[in-house]
């Protein structure tokens, strides 16, 4: 069975840290690109960062500069460094996987850990 598991969202204050974590079981998450989009209420869902298999990057403007996306194969888990954290930036956040190959399709997605930022 495949799981993406996140965690480490919260209530923070404007400006300040969080990280997230998603934890991947039940497939070889290392030739799967990784994500994290977000979806704020009355609001469609929105890409924040991905990361591919062999681990190139990029983000949404919104977030450059603030957010980074890492991931560690041995953990099959991807992260989300979130900083200058803004009220804008409070949403739901989830994590996918997904498998582009030849004949090959697969995407996963979390249930999606929600972040607050307000004073």
């Amino acid at each position: 069975q495949v799981q993406l598991v996140e965690s480490g969202g919260g209530l923070v204050q404007p400006g300040g840290s969080l990280r997230l974590s998603c934890a991947a079981s039940g497939i070889l998450f290392s030739i799967y690109n990784a994500g994290w989009y977000r979806q704020a209420p009355g609001k469609e869902r929105e890409l924040v960062a991905v990361i591919t298999s062999n681990g190139n990057t990029n983000s949404a403007d919104s977030v450059k500069g603030r957010f980074a996306i890492s991931r560690d194969y041995a953990k099959n888990t991807v992260y989300l460094q979130m900083n200058s954290l803004k009220p804008e930036d409070t949403a739901v956040y989830y994590c996918n996987a997904e498998l582009a190959l030849p004949g090959t399709r697969r995407n996963y997605w979390g249930q999606g850990t929600q972040v607050t930022v307000s004073s």
